[in-house]
């Protein structure tokens, strides 16, 4: 069976750097949550050199909207959200040393080559297994923008959440190395 490697955040590049894209991989510890709208706000922040609600150097992003949580539960579904709409605002997050980020979907040429530039990673949640994610989320707070509602910045604390390496800090991209094992000559 293919080994499972564990991150524990934050992270450094020396964590990271032995991954390889196919990866599998479980984190702990804190993560961040932001989509579109957060990220928006976030750019404002950076451009006009003030500082961010959370901290970015060595910490990972989840694009993420979760649901309500129901009863006895921290968190609603808590599934990946596409992740190129955020490709316009991440290589500035990257500059800042932000070290990881999960979603859904490939990402653009030029946040590949800022991932490559910055040494981070991006990795993939199972798109549709909301359920699934959110019962590695043990603990969820509410850190900024709470008017974007599920789009809010949330901070989790995670205990071995699964997802898998999709670009590495080499540039492997596991997206089109995928589609050359199928196709036909």
């Amino acid at each position: 069976m293919d080994e499972i490697f564990h991150l524990e955040t934050p992270l450094s590049v020396e964590d990271i750097a032995p991954l390889k894209s196919g990866d599998r991989v479980t984190i702990s510890g804190v993560l961040y949550t932001a989509r579109d709208a957060a990220h928006h706000r976030l750019l404002k922040l950076i451009e006009a050199g003030k500082e961010l609600p959370i901290p970015i150097k060595d910490q990972i992003i989840y694009y993420v909207g979760p649901s309500p949580a129901p009863p006895g539960r921290v968190i609603g579904a808590a599934g990946p959200t596409t992740s190129y709409r955020m490709d316009p605002y991440t290589p500035s997050l990257l500059k800042l040393g932000l070290r990881g980020m999960i979603g859904k979907g490939k990402r653009s040429k030029e946040v590949k080559e800022a991932m490559v530039k910055y040494k981070a990673i991006y990795m993939a949640a199972i798109g549709g297994a909301g359920a699934l994610m959110a019962r590695a989320i043990k603990e969820v707070r509410v850190l900024a923008y709470e008017d974007l509602g599920p789009e809010a910045i949330r901070e989790l604390k995670v205990e071995r959440l699964p997802v898998i390496v999709v670009n590495d800090i080499q540039g492997n991209d596991l997206y089109l190395e995928g589609q050359k094992q199928y196709q036909i000559a």
